[in-house]
């Protein structure tokens, strides 16, 4: 059985599945209102996926065929939030045409296996994953402040080792691969929240567009749901790094790992299928 075959049977279509009595107007709308809201939440350092993958298992799309709705929506994030984070990237072009390729084939190598195995495969290391990285930005002051002393922020292979790492899982699942990912860039690169989320969203951009192109490419991919969601989520990511800009550091810090947490302990209890 051909890739293609295997996650078409594996994620069922729309027109196999029972579909909820939604009228499509209305399962558009809803779709486009959840979207602007995890654009949001995932550009301003929380977890897009919180509220786009729910959405979709709302309106009846199959677990496997919601994921890769969800991550091919998701690349409509990286232009929303690159045109607002222009004050955070400046200058920061030489550092990202470094790293985004990185990150990039972390997120095809991630596609590659999704296509290719079964999601419970990491079901059971996720959420510890997730909740490390949740108490990494808990602790990255601190964390931060060593590495300064140090002199190592930018040495050593914590971030190759860690982007190429959280890259692979994005591509693959991608829950809470927005909270890891900042938790390395505040530690390794830069301890500013706002310019830290702003380096995480082309990163995690970066690793979305290829693995996205992949599972357009080898999986059957759910237009009716995906195009609504992403014109949500380009809209949502617009307004994210605003807020990042205005809250204060702590409360972002602290409102982005309390969902991670939760997202953790959601993971433990039900398993990413």
């Amino acid at each position: 059985m051909g890739v293609r075959a295997r996650i078409g049977h594996r994620s069922g279509s729309r027109t196999e599945r029972e579909l909820p009595e939604v009228d499509a107007v209305v399962e558009a709308g809803l779709l486009v209102a959840a979207g602007v809201l995890a654009g949001l939440v995932g550009t301003a350092g929380g977890i897009t996926s919180l509220v786009s993958y729910p959405a979709l298992l709302a309106v009846g799309v199959p677990a496997l065929a919601a994921n890769v709705a969800n991550i091919v929506a998701g690349v409509a994030c990286w232009p929303g939030a690159a045109l607002a984070s222009r004050p955070e990237l400046a200058g920061r072009g030489p550092w990202l045409r470094r790293w985004t390729p990185v990150a990039a084939a972390g997120g095809v190598t991630g596609a590659a296996l999704l296509l290719s195995t079964s999601p419970g495969v990491f079901a059971r290391v996720v959420p510890f994953l997730v909740a490390a990285g949740s108490f990494t930005l808990l602790a990255q002051p601190r964390l931060s402040a060593r590495l300064r002393q140090r002199g190592a922020r930018t040495g050593g292979p914590a971030l190759p080792v860690g982007l190429v790492a959280v890259s692979l899982y994005n591509g693959y699942f991608g829950a809470g691969a927005g909270v890891i990912t900042l938790a390395l860039v505040l530690v390794t690169v830069d301890g500013d929240l706002p310019r830290a989320n702003a380096l995480k969203n082309m990163l995690i951009g970066a690793g979305a567009v290829v693995s996205a192109t992949a599972l357009v490419w080898f999986g059957p991919v759910d237009w009716a749901v995906v195009v609504p969601l992403a014109v949500g989520m380009f809209s949502g990511a617009v307004l994210g790094p605003r807020v990042t800009r205005r809250l204060p550091p702590a409360v972002l810090r602290w409102a982005v790992a309390l969902l991670g947490l939760g997202l953790a302990v959601e993971l433990l209890v039900r398993p990413a299928a």
